[in-house]
């Protein structure tokens, strides 16, 4: 049987449809891009503004909790010592004392060995001449048990402290005469050295 060939306007007609279909298409496909985009676009503007369901939450970091049952040293868990490198010194010049905490308990206990805690202090008579915790510091806790000691080396560059913290090099030097010098900590009161003497001369 032979083959109906079309017209010119049936052709034509064909062809509309075909390009009308792929149009349709083409739009269908730029729209779901558009709305996908769109939908992209508010659930990363909910995430930085924190309003959408699906926003990152961040948990309040919780407080340390102390875990040690260590308690801080008291009276009779330490003693101190404090030793002059000299018992002399000249106006003007520097004096070393060698400070020592000594644990003397069997349990454990905690302290701050700083100089704002373990205080030397330099007096004549019952003035007050120099401490070492004049200026901050930052603390320095350690735990001691048994046998324990901590030795640190304090300097007294043979000057006055005034109410404020200065630099060394700006304070007054002492005249000469005798001090009295002695080791405390300031948050165990009644833990002292025996007082040591020094000549500034």
């Amino acid at each position: 049987m032979p083959k109906r060939r079309l017209t010119k306007k049936q052709v034509y007609r064909r062809r509309r449809i075909v390009v009308f279909t792929a149009l349709v298409v083409v739009l269908a496909v730029i729209g779901l891009c558009v709305y996908s985009l769109g939908q992209g676009i508010s659930a990363v503007g909910g995430l930085l503004s924190g309003n959408s369901a699906t926003a990152i939450t961040r948990s309040s970091v919780p407080s340390p909790k102390k875990t040690s049952s260590v308690k801080n040293c008291a009276v009779g868990d330490v003693e101190l010592s404090l030793v002059p490198e000299a018992q002399s010194v000249a106006v003007g010049g520097s004096l070393n004392f060698t400070a020592t905490i000594t644990y003397k308990q069997s349990s454990s206990c905690l302290i701050d060995a700083s100089d704002a805690s373990r205080v030397l202090t330099i007096k004549s008579g019952n003035d007050t001449i120099w401490r070492s915790d004049s200026c901050p510091v930052n603390s320095r806790w350690l735990l001691l048990a048994k046998g324990d000691t901590d030795v640190q080396t304090i300097t007294w560059n043979t000057n006055r402290t005034g109410s404020e913290c200065a630099d060394d090099s700006t304070l007054l030097h002492v005249d000469s005469g005798t001090y009295v010098a002695q080791l405390s900590l300031r948050d165990v009161e009644g833990v002292e050295s025996d007082p040591v003497t020094v000549t500034v001369s």
